[in-house]
């Protein structure tokens, strides 16, 4: 481990049309190689398509569709006496974040049955605000590993 002083967390601005720091963040792992004006436009796109399909608040609903993919727990390898064991551990809330949207843009990314990123970005925040799709089943494939290791909990650190 590192006796260095521990990283500084950068701060992200608002996004400029809803004013909340977790579409910057979502629109930040969206983007490739620096082009912001295309992940800007992507992610804009998807939550307008939802608000078409469903007549709901797009923020309101992306917010639902994070909510229901953040992960409570996740496994951690830990060596004790020459094994390695898998053990569970809570997950920090910036972390459920950070994991939420990156299975989300991962699994959408993943999809074949839609046509742009837009459309794909836009069917699997709907999957997820409905309890189902790639990063719900990501979710409950780690709590499930959680729950199996339970077992291990002891060699919590």
């Amino acid at each position: 481990m590192s006796r260095k002083k521990a990283a500084v967390k950068r701060e992200v601005l608002k996004d400029p049309k809803y004013g909340d720091l977790t579409i910057t963040k979502l629109i930040n792992s969206v983007m490739e190689d620096g082009k912001r004006g295309t992940a800007e436009h992507i992610v804009y796109g998807a939550l307008d398509a939802i608000k078409e399909k469903t007549g709901e608040e797009p923020l309101a609903y992306f917010h639902k569709a994070l909510g229901n993919i953040k992960p409570q727990v996740e496994v951690k390898s830990r060596r004790v006496g020459g094994a390695n064991y898998q053990v569970p551990v809570e997950v920090r809330p910036d972390r459920q974040q950070s994991l939420g949207l990156r299975w989300i843009v991962a699994n959408a990314r993943a999809r074949s049955s839609e046509r742009t990123m837009m459309d794909r970005l836009a069917a699997e925040l709907m999957d997820a605000y409905n309890s189902r799709g790639g990063s719900f089943k990501k979710k409950d494939d780690t709590l499930k590993m959680a729950e199996a290791n339970r077992a291990f909990a002891h060699y919590r650190w």
